[in-house]
């Protein structure tokens, strides 16, 4: 493990403890040659699936992305990093429930959006209005039309 202060390869464990969510290995760490310490995560890398984009291109699935769009969707929000890191386990989850070896970008961008719907509706529209890429106020329109029709069904 490259230390983020010298950038020297080995580092020796001095604790280890599973996260609450019991889904990643914290370690502290210090280096051996600076003798700074750092903490790390660990995940076990579970084999999701690759991630096809709208140009054909496949990348590896990464929970920063979608982690970083839910940040900026939920800017001054009263929404907690947590929820946010609970969103993106969930859909994590779902992705190795599949089991399939590729998904469209298109639905995990759904995934996030049927998460967002439910937290925090302020945060599900800014998410659409980059997700879904509108063109004119009118296609913004039809989604809180619906966003408002469907709430008021509930």
């Amino acid at each position: 493990m490259k230390c983020p202060f010298c950038n020297y390869v080995e580092s020796k464990v001095l604790d280890s403890r599973m996260s609450k969510e019991m889904d990643t290995i914290r370690r502290r760490r210090e280096c051996l040659k600076c003798g700074k310490r750092f903490t790390t995560a660990e995940r076990v890398e579970e084999g999701l699936p690759l991630v096809v984009k709208k140009d054909g291109r496949r990348e590896v699935f990464d929970r920063t992305k979608i982690l970083g769009g839910l940040n900026k969707a939920c800017e001054k929000r009263p929404i907690s990093v947590t929820n946010l890191e609970k969103i993106v386990s969930r859909i994590e989850y779902n992705l190795l429930e599949k089991g399939e070896r590729e998904i469209k970008a298109t639905e995990i961008g759904e995934m996030v959006m049927n998460e967002l719907k439910t937290l925090d509706e302020v945060a599900y529209v800014r998410f659409a209005s980059v997700y879904r890429q509108f063109r004119d106020i009118n296609e913004f329109m039809s989604e809180l039309t619906q966003l408002l029709l469907k709430k008021d069904e509930e």
